[in-house]
Protein backbone atom coordinates (compact mmCIF):
# COMPACT_ATOMS: atom_id res chain seq x y z
CA UNK A 1 0.00 0.00 0.00
CA UNK A 2 1.37 3.38 -0.98
CA UNK A 3 1.12 6.08 1.64
CA UNK A 4 0.79 9.67 0.55
CA UNK A 5 2.83 11.85 2.87
CA UNK A 6 3.38 15.56 2.83
CA UNK A 7 7.11 16.22 2.39
CA UNK A 8 6.69 19.54 4.22
CA UNK A 9 5.32 17.67 7.21
CA UNK A 10 8.28 15.29 7.17
CA UNK A 11 10.75 18.19 7.20
CA UNK A 12 8.76 19.94 9.93
CA UNK A 13 8.90 16.78 12.03
CA UNK A 14 12.65 16.35 11.60
CA UNK A 15 13.20 20.01 12.50
CA UNK A 16 10.99 19.67 15.57
CA UNK A 17 12.72 16.50 16.77
CA UNK A 18 16.16 18.07 16.30
CA UNK A 19 15.16 21.16 18.27
CA UNK A 20 13.70 19.13 21.16
CA UNK A 21 16.91 17.17 21.69
CA UNK A 22 19.11 19.01 24.14
CA UNK A 23 16.68 21.86 24.73
CA UNK A 24 16.34 23.33 28.21
CA UNK A 25 12.95 23.99 29.80
CA UNK A 26 12.70 27.58 28.51
CA UNK A 27 13.53 26.43 24.98
CA UNK A 28 10.92 23.66 25.21
CA UNK A 29 8.27 26.15 26.33
CA UNK A 30 9.26 28.45 23.48
CA UNK A 31 9.04 25.56 21.02
CA UNK A 32 5.55 24.67 22.28
CA UNK A 33 4.46 28.31 22.01
CA UNK A 34 5.88 28.48 18.49
CA UNK A 35 4.05 25.29 17.53
CA UNK A 36 0.84 26.58 19.09
CA UNK A 37 0.87 29.96 17.37
CA UNK A 38 1.90 28.50 14.03
CA UNK A 39 -0.81 25.85 14.24
CA UNK A 40 -3.50 28.36 15.14
CA UNK A 41 -2.48 30.54 12.20
CA UNK A 42 -2.55 27.52 9.87
CA UNK A 43 -5.99 26.49 11.15
CA UNK A 44 -7.41 29.95 10.49
CA UNK A 45 -5.83 30.04 7.03
CA UNK A 46 -7.01 26.52 6.18
CA UNK A 47 -10.58 27.32 7.22
CA UNK A 48 -10.59 30.42 5.01
CA UNK A 49 -9.46 28.26 2.07
CA UNK A 50 -11.91 25.45 2.82
CA UNK A 51 -9.10 22.95 3.49
CA UNK A 52 -10.65 20.77 6.18
CA UNK A 53 -7.76 18.28 6.31
CA UNK A 54 -5.19 21.02 6.95
CA UNK A 55 -7.51 22.70 9.46
CA UNK A 56 -7.96 19.44 11.36
CA UNK A 57 -4.21 18.74 11.40
CA UNK A 58 -3.50 22.27 12.66
CA UNK A 59 -6.13 22.02 15.41
CA UNK A 60 -4.63 18.69 16.47
CA UNK A 61 -1.13 20.23 16.67
CA UNK A 62 -2.42 23.25 18.59
CA UNK A 63 -4.17 20.95 21.06
CA UNK A 64 -1.01 18.87 21.50
CA UNK A 65 1.06 22.02 22.13
CA UNK A 66 -1.40 23.26 24.75
CA UNK A 67 -1.44 19.84 26.42
CA UNK A 68 2.38 19.79 26.54
CA UNK A 69 2.46 23.31 27.98
CA UNK A 70 -0.08 22.38 30.66
CA UNK A 71 1.75 19.18 31.58
CA UNK A 72 4.96 21.15 32.06
CA UNK A 73 3.51 23.50 34.66
CA UNK A 74 4.59 23.10 38.27
CA UNK A 75 1.31 23.62 40.18
CA UNK A 76 3.32 24.64 43.27
CA UNK A 77 4.78 27.59 41.35
CA UNK A 78 3.07 30.88 42.32
CA UNK A 79 1.78 31.30 38.74
CA UNK A 80 1.16 27.58 38.22
CA UNK A 81 -2.59 27.51 38.75
CA UNK A 82 -3.12 30.58 36.56
CA UNK A 83 -1.09 28.99 33.75
CA UNK A 84 -2.98 25.71 34.06
CA UNK A 85 -6.28 27.61 33.84
CA UNK A 86 -5.06 29.58 30.80
CA UNK A 87 -3.95 26.44 28.97
CA UNK A 88 -7.15 24.53 29.85
CA UNK A 89 -9.37 27.37 28.67
CA UNK A 90 -7.43 27.82 25.44
CA UNK A 91 -7.45 24.06 24.84
CA UNK A 92 -11.23 23.89 25.28
CA UNK A 93 -11.73 26.73 22.79
CA UNK A 94 -9.40 25.09 20.26
CA UNK A 95 -11.21 21.75 20.64
CA UNK A 96 -14.58 23.49 20.29
CA UNK A 97 -13.36 24.87 16.97
CA UNK A 98 -12.89 21.34 15.70
CA UNK A 99 -16.69 21.02 15.78
CA UNK A 100 -17.82 24.61 15.21
CA UNK A 101 -14.96 26.69 13.87
CA UNK A 102 -14.61 30.11 15.48
CA UNK A 103 -11.93 32.12 13.69
CA UNK A 104 -12.46 35.16 15.93
CA UNK A 105 -11.82 33.18 19.12
CA UNK A 106 -8.81 31.43 17.64
CA UNK A 107 -7.44 34.78 16.43
CA UNK A 108 -7.74 36.15 19.98
CA UNK A 109 -5.98 33.10 21.42
CA UNK A 110 -3.30 33.41 18.74
CA UNK A 111 -2.70 37.09 19.57
CA UNK A 112 -2.57 36.34 23.30
CA UNK A 113 0.02 33.58 22.91
CA UNK A 114 2.10 35.65 20.49
CA UNK A 115 2.20 38.32 23.20
CA UNK A 116 3.08 35.77 25.90
CA UNK A 117 5.88 34.35 23.75
CA UNK A 118 7.26 37.80 22.99
CA UNK A 119 7.25 38.66 26.70
CA UNK A 120 9.02 35.40 27.54
CA UNK A 121 11.66 35.94 24.86
CA UNK A 122 12.16 39.52 26.07
CA UNK A 123 12.97 38.20 29.55
CA UNK A 124 15.51 35.75 28.16
CA UNK A 125 17.75 38.48 26.79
Amino acid sequence: MLLHRDPGEAYRRVDFDARVKGADSRQLVDLCLEQLTGSLGRAIYAEARGDNAAKSAAITRATAALTALQMGVDPANPTGQALIHLYQTARKSVLDSAVRFDAATLSTILADFIEIRAAMLGQAG
